[in-house]
């Protein structure tokens, strides 16, 4: 499936039009949106009920919606081969790459399995800025590489800021004490500015990650280059730790009041009436250890549906996000020549944070506080869980981290105005 985007890029633009001087014509932009496990049915274009008014401009306006994308089942493979249009074996990223840090003797020294973007592939940035002398940038989660020599700047980026690994506070809130319980390190995330390594402390207080990934992505285009840009902008939303602005989680308090089978359901008809399914295709029976929504106790749903409450909530201020790019290419009129890919890495997140080890989700622990009150806050920390995962992936199987349809097949919507009419959109 990279490889079609490579094709987009590649085959159906004209190769003239990349390269420096050669043609009359500017060179198309090209800006790369991705989510971090967000799952099928989570934006409107595919039956969300969230409000994702921005993406769903990007689709209906002209834009291709993609049904039948396929990635990786987790996060690092899936953006190596976005970054390298080859296989994640041959990029360097087997597996997820936290897994070759933390089991050395297993997967060590073996082709393939480095852990990060390896110098085998040449990456989509290098290739753009050598090919064509474009401007190259990016902003969010790289999860590719977490030594100097592999970090952004070493990959073709000119301008980034990103986080090194695969998750973060989103708001900035880390312990005051790194410690180490049931072989998981709980420590600060690290970020990497141009070629410098900087600490969270470094970073604002009203740190938000959506809010300031976008920022410092518009920052990095408004700077005055003349060059036509490769921009690359990877949210770490909806990512656990699920925490948004309190604002929001308000704005869809009671709305999973009915549970995750509900919400299936409903997200199954709205694919119906958007003519992405046909009526005679149902969803795949849920299998999960988890307790059903039938069988919790209240104070047990009311806090399962706050978890999604919150989950939504970080789609929405994504979305935001995604308004403030799109209204900055309107206002500097690049919009209409600028190549924007907007995607999710993999499918949704099933994953129950007691089985990582976390000593975040232990409430007895005095660094965070996971009470029903303060969940969606900085000092909280939570996932949640497989059943609304599975409702997200609606009508497919299982979630993220498993080679199944709900695993592996992902929002993906393309946009560019040479390429597509102005008055209709396609679904492909």
């Amino acid at each position: 499936m990279f490889k079609s985007i490579f094709c987009f890029i590649f085959l159906y633009i004209p190769i003239d039009t990349l390269q420096k001087n050669t043609s009359p014509s500017p060179r198309p932009n090209f800006l790369i949106i991705v989510a971090d496990d967000l799952g099928y049915t989570d934006i409107s274009p595919y039956g969300s009920e969230i409000s994702t008014p921005n993406i769903e401009s990007l689709a209906s306006n002209g834009g291709t919606l993609f049904t039948d994308f396929h990635t990786a089942s987790t996060c690092s493979p899936t953006r190596s081969m976005l970054l390298s249009g080859t296989d994640h074996h041959l990029a360097g990223i087997g597996q997820m790459s936290d897994m070759t840090e933390r089991y050395p003797k297993l997967w060590g020294g073996k082709q393939g399995y480095e852990g990060y973007l390896n110098d085998r592939v040449a990456a989509l940035p290098e290739i753009l800025k050598d090919l064509g002398g474009y401007q190259t940038m990016m902003t969010g989660k790289w999860h590719l590489g977490t030594v100097k020599e592999q970090i952004p700047s070493k990959r073709g980026f000119e301008r980034s800021f990103a986080l090194i690994h695969g998750a973060g506070n989103h708001f900035n809130y880390e312990p005051a004490v790194a410690t180490e319980r049931g072989g998981f390190a709980l420590n600060p995330p690290l970020y990497v500015r141009d070629d410098e390594f900087i600490n969270h402390t470094a970073l604002p207080e009203d740190y938000y990650s959506s809010d300031y990934f976008t920022s410092e992505l518009i920052r990095f285009l408004d700077e005055g280059d003349e060059r036509s840009f490769f921009a690359y902008l990877a949210f770490t939303a909806p990512h656990w730790p699920l925490q948004a602005p309190n604002e929001l989680i308000e704005k869809y308090k009671g709305k999973y009041d009915a549970g995750p089978d509900a919400l299936r359901a409903a997200r199954l008809e709205r694919q119906r009436q958007l003519g992405l399914l046909t009526r005679n295709v149902d969803s795949m029976r849920v299998s999960t250890n988890e307790t059903s929504w039938k069988f919790m106790l209240d104070d047990e749903r009311a806090f399962s549906a706050k978890t999604m409450e919150i989950y939504a909530a970080m789609i929405h201020r994504m979305d935001d996000s995604i308004g403030r790019i799109i209204d900055y290419l309107h206002r500097t009129n690049q919009f209409n020549n600028t190549f924007i890919l907007f995607m999710s890495d993999n499918g949704a997140e099933g994953v129950v944070l007691e089985s990582l080890l976390l000593q975040s989700i232990d409430q007895s622990v005095t660094y965070f506080n996971n009470s029903y009150e303060n969940i969606g806050k900085n000092t909280s920390y939570i996932s949640y869980g497989p059943q609304w995962a599975y409702a997200a992936m609606a009508p497919y199987r299982m979630a993220k981290g498993h080679i199944t349809e709900g695993g592996v097949r992902c929002p993906a919507i393309v946009h560019f105005g040479p390429l597509t009419s102005t008055s209709t959109s396609r679904s492909v």
